[in-house]
C-alpha cells in the first residue's frame, strides 16, 4: 500500500525505503511494534495477548518470537525487569 501511495513498484519502494531509513519497510514496522509492546509491558498491560493485539501483532506467539529476536529476552522477562512503578 505504501508503494502504491508513493507511485512506485514494491521493489523500488523497498529499495528507496531501505536507502533512506536503513532497514526494510517490514523491519521498520516490526521495530515500531516492538517499541509499542515495550511501553505496554512497562505500563503493566494485563495480558500478553492484549499487548500483542494493541501493538499490532497477529498473536502472542508472533509477539514472543519478534520480541526475543529484537530485545534478546522474552516479553515476560522484560516485563519483570522493567515494569514501571505504579
Amino acid at each position: 500500500m505504501l508503494a502504491d501511495r508513493a507511485g512506485m513498484s514494491e521493489r523500488s519502494f523497498a529499495r528507496a525505503f531501505r536507502r533512506e531509513v536503513g532497514q526494510t519497510p517490514a523491519a521498520y514496522v516490526e521495530t515500531l511494534r516492538i517499541e509499542r509492546a515495550r511501553d505496554l509491558l512497562e505500563d503493566g498491560a494485563p495480558s500478553l495477548e492484549g499487548v500483542a493485539q494493541m501493538a499490532g501483532f497477529a498473536s502472542a506467539e508472533v509477539l514472543r518470537r519478534a520480541f526475543h529476536r529484537r530485545a534478546g529476552v522474552s516479553p515476560a522477562d522484560y516485563r519483570a525487569r522493567f515494569r514501571r512503578a505504579a
